[in-house]
């Protein structure tokens, strides 16, 4: 495929379904070889490939646990092998578990930090020894509005969010002299099947505190990653784009 991305390679980081599927699509549409990762569901991720490939895209499935430092590394080796390089990192694998903090359990806490935060820590890590070759690179973290604003029965989910953006910010630092970007995206209510289940009535109030009144989509979130990972905001580190209708104000 032609597109301003011909030549790069992304790797999304829970790739197969929801807002992650929607951003490998928009990479793949825009030319860039993807690496579709996810953790156990084969059948969303060979449906997410089916739609790439569909439109005249280069997809790679890359089952790996993101939270295991060893899994982390043979991934990007085998994106690297398969595709030569990794130019464009999507950390956008989580979850949540939530409850009151009175009531939640340790175990919990660990599961929400581990995937959220520890997985972009690692996978960043991996990426950067050829990205700093290269001397160019995009780290896109989708963090979350209840990572800037929190959010009561998210302490956990929340403190992952919150952490991921201080995280995008020393990295931003860290890398920007090797013309590496690094910036977060924190969505707002995006339904998918992470936020499916909260209900109506917490729906509606999330649409009458925005000042959009709607709610996001996935494709929303997938079209600022493609503008943050694009050569138009290669003057653009260490932001936080609040993709969320204005709720968050």
């Amino acid at each position: 495929m032609e597109g301003s991305f011909a030549g790069k390679v992304a790797l999304v980081t829970g790739g197969s379904r929801g807002i992650g599927r929607a951003i490998s699509v928009a990479l793949a549409q825009k030319g860039a070889r993807v690496a579709v990762n996810y953790r156990a569901n084969d059948d969303a991720a060979k449906e997410t490939a089916a739609e790439i490939e569909s439109l005249g895209g280069i997809c790679l499935l890359a089952r790996y646990d993101i939270t295991v430092p060893g899994e982390v590394e043979r991934m990007v080796e085998d994106t690297e092998q398969t595709f030569d390089s990794v130019d464009i990192l999507v950390n956008n694998a989580g979850f949540n578990r939530d409850n009151l903090l009175v009531r939640m359990s340790e175990s919990d806490w660990d599961a929400v930090l581990d995937t959220n935060l520890k997985g972009a820590f690692l996978c960043t890590k991996a990426v950067l020894r050829s990205m700093m070759r290269k001397r160019w690179g995009r780290i896109i973290n989708i963090s979350s509005v209840s990572g800037v604003v929190g959010n009561a029965g998210q302490s956990n989910y929340s403190a992952a969010k919150a952490g991921l953006i201080g995280f995008t910010k020393a990295v931003a630092r860290e890398v920007g002299s090797r013309n590496i970007t690094a910036n977060a995206i924190a969505p707002g209510l995006v339904i998918t099947e992470l936020t499916e289940h909260i209900g109506e009535e917490l729906i509606q109030q999330a649409r009458r505190r925005a000042a959009i009144n709607r709610l996001g989509t996935p494709e929303d979130i997938a079209a600022a990653v493609a503008f943050l990972a694009s050569d138009e905001a290669s003057y653009i580190t260490g932001q936080i784009l609040m993709v969320d209708g204005g709720l968050g104000l």
